[in-house]
């Protein structure tokens, strides 16, 4: 973000600069170049009156000597023809243009018409420009002469480059200040938010170490700081709060639980028979309460814990938890079998994976009937690992599917003791670690619940 600020000071400064310094230089420039020719002019005309003076007064032996010491005043050239074009002096030593008739070139032809010519040429020699200005040598109506001044634009280009060149150097200098004043400031309104930042990254990690300072930066961001301190703060202190009612509540419920299935018990040896069967009810109630505490307890230490996901090999806990399941399924008749190519490495937070796929086996379980299959079948899907746990069961309706991920939701036609946690924990675990859990039903029946993980960069990199 500094970056981003400094680059945004910059880069209105060079605007402001372009849009200062380009037409102030232009302006210069073309100021220099009309005072320089207006002096020039002037010079033309008041040389043509004194050379129609001498001419006049039949002084034309003094043409050379007055063309050479204007020459050597200005740096120009001087050239004088008389009435009919022809040279008669001409202060460039090395052309020998005396006596040569020059009433065919246009601005000699437009001056022997009384009418002043001007303008822009190429130097032959050197080929530099220059400005050239012609103007007639009349008196009382009478053209006498024609004097042509040629004055070179070396000087004049000079000095407008070394402008240019003063200009570019002052606006360097005006952004090397701004970008040293940029970087302070945006260093200065900049600070703050990365304290923010790591203070946030720091909350969203479970628990806020280093408070951000509440006196860095503009006001509007030190008043920022201070809210989301105390915002922070709060919802440390209600977190807390929540951790401790969930492990007070985990020790104080246990005891009065046990206790009632305890007293339940005693009661069995004094009922008459006929009441047993409402005493077994009650007593499974009372295991059923207990167990959907737990669940509960399981969910609040899940959702208010921040755990970063690792690494996880999804084929060796797969094949650990089948293990495991196969002598629960025995009991009922029930067959659990592993499936499809190898998934390797999957993200899930620590214990998480085990905890899906006992829940999950644990639901499909339930359901399944005598003589039936429970497959774990792996697969990689367009976005990474799948693994699918099917049933052999009723099924759900689509109604039913939707509403399966509700806390304490159970259909209405079930009859067994489940405590309506199991999928919730299932999709809270899934979602911690970047994944998602859907439920679809099963071809021939039964029901096909759907993991998908995020594959870790090991497992990316091993399969390209």
């Amino acid at each position: 973000m500094t970056r981003r600020l400094l680059l945004s000071y910059l880069s209105l400064i060079l605007l402001v600069l372009l849009a200062l310094e380009v037409p102030f230089g232009y302006v210069y420039a073309r100021g220099e170049l009309s005072r320089f020719t207006h002096s020039a002019e002037q010079g033309a005309a008041v040389l043509s009156e004194v050379c129609e003076d001498r001419i006049e007064h039949h002084l034309t032996a003094d043409l050379p000597a007055l063309a050479r010491s204007y020459a050597r005043a200005t740096g120009s050239r001087v050239v004088v023809t008389n009435r009919k074009g022809v040279v008669l002096t001409d202060t460039r030593t090395t052309a020998a243009t005396v006596g040569q008739d020059w009433s065919d070139q246009p601005d000699i032809a437009a001056a022997l018409h009384s009418r002043p010519a001007t303008g822009i040429t190429a130097e032959p020699a050197s080929g530099a420009e220059a400005f050239y200005a012609t103007t007639p040598g009349t008196s009382g109506g009478t053209l006498r002469c024609a004097v042509r001044i040629v004055y070179p634009l070396t000087a004049l280009n000079e000095r407008v480059r070394d402008a240019w060149v003063a200009l570019a150097g002052a606006g360097l200098g005006v952004l090397a200040a701004v970008a040293m004043i940029g970087f302070s400031l945006a260093r200065w309104i900049t600070r703050p938010i990365r304290a923010l930042e790591h203070a946030t990254a720091q909350l969203a990690d479970g628990r806020l170490i280093d408070s951000p300072d509440t006196g860095l930066g503009p006001p509007e961001l030190r008043r920022l700081a201070t809210s989301f301190t105390r915002t922070a703060t709060r919802l440390q202190h209600l977190l807390r709060a929540q951790e401790a009612f969930a492990s007070e509540a985990s020790h104080q419920l246990k005891t009065p639980l046990t206790a009632l299935r305890l007293r339940l018990e005693n009661f069995e040896p004094h009922l008459d028979p006929r009441a047993r069967p409402s005493l077994d009810a009650a007593v499974g109630e009372v295991e059923r309460l207990g167990r959907m505490v737990q669940g509960l307890l399981a969910l609040a230490r899940l959702e208010n814990s921040a755990t970063t996901p690792e690494a996880a090999d999804l084929d060796s806990v797969v094949a650990d938890r089948a293990a495991m399941w196969t002598a629960f399924a025995a009991e009922q008749s029930v067959d659990i079998t592993v499936t499809g190519p190898e998934a390797g490495q999957v993200w899930a937070v620590p214990g998480g994976l085990e905890q899906i796929i006992d829940n999950l086996l644990s639901n499909a379980l339930r359901v399944s009937p005598p003589e039936s299959v429970i497959t774990l079948a792996r697969a990689h899907g367009p976005h990474g690992p799948e693994l699918h746990v099917i049933d052999q069961g009723p099924g759900m309706t689509e109604a039913a599917r939707q509403r399966a991920f509700d806390r304490f939701w159970r259909a209405c036609d079930t009859h067994d003791d489940g405590t309506g946690l199991g999928l919730p924990m299932v999709q809270q675990l899934t979602l911690a670690a970047g994944g998602e859990v859907t439920l679809h039903p099963a071809p021939g029946g039964g029901l096909d619940a759907v993991v998908r993980f995020k594959p870790s960069l090991r497992a990316q990199t091993s399969r390209h």
